[in-house]
Formats: C-alpha cells, structure tokens, sequence
C-alpha cells in the first residue's frame, strides 16, 4: 500500500514537473518576444542569429538544450543557459508548490503569481520595462482568485491594490522630488498593486521594506560589478520587488509574526 501510494506521488510529481518545464519554455518565449513586440503564438520559435526555424523534436525543454550542447544546431551559436535556468526554476516551482500548499485554490494562485513575476524579473533587468500586459491582468487575476481564497480574501485584496499602487506611487513621487529626476516608472507601480492584489494589504508593505533592503544590496553589488549600470546609473526595481513577493508569499506570515512578537509586544 505504502509502495503503492508513493509511486502515486512520484509520477504525479514528475508529471508536474514536465508541465512545469512546458510552462518555463513559454515563459522564455514571453521573455524574448514580449519586450520586442513580437507575437507569442507565431511565428514557431527561430535561432535569434541565423533564423533558422526550430524543429519541436529540437525544442523540448531542458532535454534539447542539454543535447545540443548549449548551441544552435545550425550556425552553432550559443545559447543563452537562461533558457535551461528558466525551465528548471519553472519546474521546481510548479512541484514544490503543490508540495507546500496542495491541491487548492491558494497554492495556485501562489504558483499563477511566481510563474508571472519570472517574464517581470528578466524583461525588467534586461530592457528596463515592467509591460502593462503581465501587470494589468495580473490585477485582475490578483482579485478574481481572492474572492476564492480566505487570505487575503476580496477585502484585503482589494486594500492590497490601492496600498500597493498608491504607496509605491507616493514613493516614487517623492524620489521624484528629491532626486529632481523619475525615480520609478509606472511599471513599478501597476507591478505593485499587482503584487497587492495576490498578497494583500500586510504582505506588500513586508515587500516594500524587503524589495528596499534587497534592492540596496543588489545596487551596491550591480555598482561594483557592472560598468553599464556605473555609467547609466540606472538600476532597474522590478527584480527586487520580485523576489521580495516570493519570499512574502512563502514566509512572509511566519517573518511578520516574529516581528510582532520581538518589537511590537510588551
């Protein structure tokens, strides 16, 4: 029986696995073709340098790229390890998500919120734009699944949107007047009540302070490493809000409580 239960979990989770990986191939599609303005169903994927169209017997993920080398085929120019990165982390998520939250409808909202803030993460460092067309759904979608879930539920979702929108807005307006130049763009914003909106009211103010305290890191690391962002001084905030959402949506209750219980108790 044991046995038999356990090779019930492993082929669901291997299954899960490979729909995780499809899923990560298309996110490279939107991560690609997105920020360029190119259609994400056509035409089929192409080699970015000779143009050549890509076989699907050559397009499966991670396994192809792992055949081929890290090259095209063709012109064997090589491949961005992006591609095999994105792929796993997609696949990693999608399993480990049904191992932590199970079958229901706040583990897929959780994993519907990581797979969209991976595009956001790498669009955002790569070209310095958050588009309109993962955030403004991503609000609809946000609240849509909140009236399915007790947490954050319709209210705090909805009390998400307006905090995350209109905090980071004020933020920024007020960077704006010190700095004497945009300090965030819009993306940022709509990327916020994004967040607020899947979150909730308390978990994205813990995004604001952990996006701040990682993005401070992360631009005196891009500072030291990267002359581009010397010369340009521009650091994009997308990645940091990003990651600060994940690790809201994974630990952010059990953070918050011990901040209450060590600063906030008599």
């Amino acid at each position: 029986m044991d046995m038999t239960l356990s090779t019930e979990f492993i082929f669901a989770y291997a299954v899960l696995f490979l729909a995780g990986l499809a899923i990560g191939s298309f996110l490279n599609v939107v991560i690609y073709r997105l920020p360029r303005s190119k259609s994400l169903l056509w035409p089929r994927s192409a080699c970015p340098t000779c143009g050549k169209t890509i076989p699907f017997y050559l397009n499966i993920p991670i396994f192809s790229y792992l055949m081929l080398l890290g090259k095209c085929r063709y012109c064997k120019t090589r491949i961005s390890p992006r591609y095999l990165i994105i792929e796993f982390i997609s696949g990693v998520v999608v399993v480990g998500y049904f191992a932590h939250f199970g079958l229901n409808w706040q583990g897929l909202a959780a994993m519907i919120l990581t797979l969209t803030l991976i595009p956001v993460f790498f669009i955002d460092f790569e070209h310095r734009i958050i588009p309109d067309s993962i955030s403004i759904p991503g609000i609809v979608v946000g609240f849509g699944l909140s009236l399915l879930t007790a947490e954050p539920g319709w209210l705090g979702s909805l009390i998400g949107i307006l905090i995350g929108g209109g905090g980071l807005l004020l933020i920024g307006l007020l960077g704006d007047f010190i700095f004497k130049k945009e300090s965030l763009g819009g993306g940022d914003v709509k990327l916020a009540a994004m967040l607020g909106a899947f979150l909730g009211w308390e978990k994205v103010l813990f995004v604001f302070i952990g996006s701040a305290v990682l993005g401070l890191i992360g631009a005196v690391i891009l500072l030291a490493v990267s002359k581009n962002v010397r010369e340009n001084h521009q650091i994009p905030f997308g990645p940091f809000l990003a990651a600060a959402a994940v690790i809201a949506l994974l630990f952010g209750d059990k953070l918050i409580g011990l901040y209450i219980s060590h600063f906030l108790t008599v």
